[in-house]
């Protein structure tokens, strides 16, 4: 029987990764696969893993923002929004906490519920971003 810690489990069992889900269980980024975001369409998304394409409980995406846009205020209903940028500099408020540099090296959990926004982006921003429970 495995030995479980706080969600992580050794021993010697384990699951195979089964011929049905090889494909979902490494995803490349591809150039290709950008779309606007609904609210700006200069932001750009990259969807990785999402709830109807994988069944997963999480979407997972790559996001890029160019210097001088931003996400203006709103909210995510149903999900909290995990962001961590990987390049670029920028300024984040949330509703309730205020103001936060975006840079490499901060991660960003944002309740559902809580209004926020990004502006001041000074450098093009380019970050991780997922959803619980996905939005996709």
């Amino acid at each position: 029987m495995a030995k479980t810690r706080g969600g992580w489990s050794i021993g010697k069992e384990g699951r195979i990764v089964s011929g049905d889900i090889k494909n979902e269980t490494f995803k490349v980024l591809r150039d290709e696969s950008w779309e606007p975001h609904p609210l700006v369409k200069e932001v750009l998304l990259n969807f990785i893993i999402t709830q109807k394409d994988n069944g997963a409980g999480v979407t997972c995406l790559f996001v890029r923002i160019p210097k001088g846009r931003e996400i203006p205020e709103h909210f995510h209903e149903l999900s909290n929004d995990i962001i961590v940028p990987l390049e670029g500099k920028a300024t984040i408020w949330i509703q309730g906490m205020g103001e936060f540099v975006m840079r490499r090296g901060v991660v960003i959990n944002i309740p559902k519920g809580v209004k926020h926004k990004i502006f001041d982006v000074t450098e093009d921003i380019f970050a991780f971003d997922v959803f619980n429970p996905g939005i996709v």
